[in-house]
């Protein structure tokens, strides 16, 4: 078979079985009816999610784990500056990864990296802007990344599915009186639920460079983007 017809097949294939994933197989029969839907459910975030990593470079790994510390400590600083107790913030592990001279073909040592990534999650939304930039000014991030959420997201998919169900039945009970029928009880449903993040990614250290009097923080005066979860409903009722 040739290349071109190969690959044309299993393209084929794949959007065959990319489909029956979407729309699971369901026997058909006799006096039901078989609908889809989809629903969504929209909010305003109440959680900002907050995250930066603290990356330092020194010639020995002892000193590369001293700097981290003086950094981390730059950081608890910050945080009890703006109201924050140091132990709402998570600290994920500490790596250590030497660093080579790009210029010697016998990988010569040249120092150590030592970095972490740490979360923060926030509720007061005013704190975001001085936080970030605080953080920025002190230079121990090379990039932030903030995107707001909901911190009950099960809620929030409970009630996207409600809403597909409720679709999902109005269209079978439709269908079911322009056939003369009345629709009976579900039989069978799938269920599947996504989040549309919200990130909004900063660099740290190009805004600590190019900071002059103290301009406004990037999020001042703006409204954080609605947090959406979508649900798809598929739904066997019977008939009556």
């Amino acid at each position: 078979m040739k290349p071109a017809r190969v690959f044309w097949l299993l393209l084929l294939l794949a959007a065959v079985a990319a489909l029956a994933q979407e729309h699971p197989a369901v026997t058909a029969q006799a006096n039901t009816v078989y609908v889809s839907a989809d629903g969504k459910y929209v909010a305003a975030p109440d959680t900002a999610l907050l995250q930066f990593n603290v990356s330092v470079q020194d010639e020995t790994s002892q000193a590369a784990f001293e700097h981290a510390s003086k950094e981390e400590e730059q950081v608890r600083q910050v945080l009890r500056a703006n109201g924050i107790d140091p132990k709402a913030a998570t600290v994920g592990f500490l790596s250590v990864q030497p660093v080579y001279d790009p210029k010697s073909p016998k990988q010569k040592v040249i120092g150590y990296r030592v970095s972490t990534d740490v979360t923060l999650k926030l509720k007061d939304f005013s704190k975001v802007g001085p936080l970030t930039q605080q953080l920025a000014d002190a230079n121990v991030s090379e990039s932030q990344t903030l995107s707001y959420t909901l911190e009950d997201m099960d809620d929030a998919k409970n009630k996207a599915v409600e809403d597909a169900y409720r679709r999902a039945r109005n269209s079978a009970e439709t269908l079911a009186r322009a056939s003369g029928r009345t629709l009976g009880d579900l039989s069978y449903a799938s269920v599947d639920t996504f989040e549309m993040p919200r990130p909004m990614p900063r660099m740290a250290r190009a805004m600590a460079a190019t900071a002059t009097a103290a301009p406004p923080a990037p999020t001042e005066e703006f409204t954080p983007q609605t947090v959406t979860v979508t649900a798809h409903v598929n739904a066997l009722f019977n008939l009556k």
